[in-house]
């Protein structure tokens, strides 16, 4: 289907008048072209949010501090603007801010230009629309690229450069090429000159791939599939008679982080299919439950490390990998950690992959008893199996068997993503609590069923904790209990500041030190998307999107309290 977009310019005149023509008296500045160099160095533009995670690093840490300890008790609402009334309507997206004006999408993957200048701040420029035609896929955000927003779309899944000043679509790409249920949910990263995106739709039975594209025109530089075909490295260990690897999952739905010293772009991949029978899918299923590193200019794999082979509670782990210094052994070295899904904070070093520590940030995982401190591998993992069996508590062995797991398919930590402060050296993850019941069933082993191969159900109700954890030796400094779950993220900032929101509309900040809550704000619509911070005319402002999910907004039938809670897709925007 070709795109339906359209393109918005929008004035609000003293007296009320309103025009949509050309982009005539609509306040803009020419900025500079957004490159990699920027974001690699955003650290001397700490005013602008350049790239999803802010920079290559992913540790989610802004270097402003005027709104810190000791007055963030005074932030209050600055503006609030309403976007896209269809149904459903939430975000998922981090906006990026460039010279004082935000980019971000909705779940129709339009992509929404608005104005953060004192003046006419909550105002949208323009809009593009790409004519989504599937509306419940997430979308996670876009990339600035030049003087390019470049985003995705689905129904089919596109890659889209729009203007930066006017919205209009300057390039369009199908994408969708041999994986006809691939869909695009996370934000593209522009790398040198190159767009490199994760595609998503595992769950759907899709072998799904990381590639990339010229960030000018939109045409692919290449494409390296998560699942490896017959004869590939990796190929041996999707076995049994069910050519299990040509719909394999491996979904990537969170955007990656890059080192410019190793030359190594980090990603996290998804679970196998079907997600809940490992005996459909013998072996270790290689590349799911992985971080893949691979070299940005050819995508050739460097490194590897699998979480959880063969995993049959959904533990993918496309979650963030986030890279920061360490120089507590006499000599500064790159690490790479990563909050599991699977209740585990592993971290690893960058160059190499070698491993170094796994460490429990949930309290009561029991679907193993440990992380060998040597492999990083379960304790229970046997390389001669081709069926695990991890700890019994959770292990089960026969159709129509239903056990626990703890965590819960959601996590831990998941597509929200945490922080990492260097102000403390502390990692903040923002994890779900609570367990589910998790049934196989090998009648869902088609699309038609819904290739699960089983279900699940929540039994209890879902809260969340903030654990403040130490990578570097996987001490948990810190944990305290939130009585909602947590579909959002954390921020940190140079203000001492720990910023996140809960599915009951609240906004929180928290003492980066104690974890004690400094400020909070309830908006009265839930979050799943990040908050993120910037800088307008020398003045720090704090901005989240607002809207349910389809799963968080089914985990509030646990919580009676919001069952009564509405849902609508809003920019908010706080300062001092």
């Amino acid at each position: 289907m070709k795109s339906r977009w359209k393109s918005l310019l929008i004035q609000t005149t003293a007296v009320g008048l309103v025009a949509a023509v050309g982009g005539i008296g609509v306040q803009s500045a020419t900025a500079a072209d957004v490159t990699g160099d920027r974001i690699e160095n955003a650290a001397s533009e700490p005013g602008n949010w350049l790239t999803n995670n802010h920079d290559y690093t992913s540790q989610r840490y802004s270097q402003l501090d005027e709104i810190n300890k000791d007055n963030v008790k005074g932030m209050r609402l600055a503006f609030a603007t309403p976007l896209n009334n269809s149904v459903p309507n939430y975000t998922e997206s981090t906006p990026l801010a460039e010279d004082g004006f935000l980019y971000f999408t909705d779940v129709w993957g339009i992509v929404y230009k608005v104005d953060a200048h004192p003046d006419n701040a909550g105002r949208i420029v323009w809009t593009m629309d790409p004519g989504q035609e599937k509306s419940s896929i997430a979308n996670r955000g876009v990339a600035l690229a030049g003087d390019l927003v470049v985003s995705v779309a689905n129904g089919p899944a596109r890659l889209i450069g729009s203007n930066m000043e006017t919205g209009e679509v300057m390039w369009e790409q199908n994408i969708t090429g041999d994986t006809p249920r691939v869909e695009m949910t996370g934000a593209p990263m522009l790398v040198g000159d190159k767009i490199i995106v994760g595609a998503a739709g595992g769950d759907a039975g899709t072998r799904t791939w990381l590639a990339a594209y010229d960030a000018k025109t939109g045409e692919e530089v290449w494409k390296k599939y998560n699942i490896p075909a017959p004869g590939e490295p990796g190929s041996e260990t999707w076995k049994g008679d069910n050519n299990a690897w040509q719909t394999g999952g491996g979904g990537m739905y969170v955007t990656g982080s890059f080192d410019p010293d190793t030359n190594l772009t980090y990603w996290g991949a998804g679970n196998p299919v079907p997600m809940f029978d490992p005996s459909y899918r013998p072996g270790d299923n290689l590349y799911t439950n992985s971080v893949l590193a691979r070299d940005p200019d050819t995508g050739e794999l460097a490194w590897y490390f699998q979480y959880t082979p063969n995993d049959q509670w959904d533990y993918d782990e496309e979650g963030t990998h986030i890279l920061f210094k360490d120089d507590s052994d006499g000599q500064e070295r790159t690490l790479l950690t990563h909050s599991a899904r699977n209740g585990f904070l592993y971290t690893f070093a960058a160059n190499n992959g070698q491993f170094l520590k796994a460490n429990a940030y949930f309290d009561g995982i029991n679907w193993t008893d440990g992380i060998d401190p040597k492999t990083g591998k379960p304790v229970e993992y046997d390389s001669s199996k081709d069926i695990q069996t991890y700890a019994a508590a959770a292990t089960r062995s026969s159709d129509g068997e239903t056990k626990p797991a703890c965590p819960s398919i959601a996590g831990g930590n998941n597509f929200w993503p945490s922080t990492y402060s260097q102000r403390t050296k502390s990692i903040y993850i923002p994890s779900m609590t609570g367990c589910v019941d998790v049934t196989t069933d090998t009648s869902k082993h088609s699309t038609d069923a819904g290739f699960n191969g089983g279900k699940y159900v929540v039994n209890e109700r879902l809260e969340s904790a903030l654990v403040k954890s130490d990578p570097v030796t996987g001490e948990v400094q810190k944990t305290i209990q939130l009585a909602y779950p947590n579909y959002a993220g954390a921020l940190s900032t140079a203000g001492g500041l720990i910023f996140t929101a809960l599915t009951d509309g609240s906004v929180l900040a928290f003492d980066d030190e104690t974890l004690d809550q400094l400020w909070k704000i309830n908006m009265g619509v839930g979050f799943t998307a990040p908050p993120m911070t910037f800088e307008v005319d020398g003045k720090q402002y704090v901005a989240i999107v607002s809207g349910l999910s389809g799963p968080a907004r089914g985990k509030l039938r646990k919580t009676p309290e919001l069952i009564e809670q509405r849902n609508a897709a809003m920019l908010f925007v706080f300062s001092l």
